[in-house]
């Protein structure tokens, strides 16, 4: 499974960006799919999930109430919403998929087979 991110760019506080993740490859054995950021200097954290077969969303305490996860009929592109964004969004953002139903553990960097390249989101 190959996993493409686009959408990135620069954005004053306050504004929306989409970001996108093309799955490519044997993408039907992707069960969860997730975007993580990493700021510099810091850890990459979970943002939100989508468990594909129930298409169920969780998310990340910093983001909740203002990103949404989504995904196409075809359930190959995963987007995300990113509404009223601030200077700490500032981030690389990475999708990540899992053969597997993680639920609970869908934050955890280790329970994902692929990762993609990254696309850098700057708000100032």
């Amino acid at each position: 499974v190959q996993l493409v991110e686009s959408g990135g760019g620069s954005v004053q506080a306050g504004g929306s960006l989409r970001l996108s993740c093309r799955a490519s490859g044997n993408s039907d054995s992707n069960n969860t799919m997730a975007w993580f950021h990493q700021a510099p200097d810091k850890e990459r954290e979970a943002v939100a999930t989508v468990y594909i077969p129930s298409q169920s969303k969780d998310y990340g305490a910093s983001v909740k109430d203002r990103f949404a996860v989504s995904m196409n009929n075809a359930r190959t592109i995963l987007y995300l919403q990113m509404n009223d964004l601030k200077p700490a969004d500032t981030a690389m953002y990475y999708c990540a998929g899992s053969r597997f139903a993680i639920h609970n553990r869908w934050n955890l960097e280790y329970e994902y087979n692929y990762w993609g390249q990254g696309t850098q989101v700057t708000v100032s």
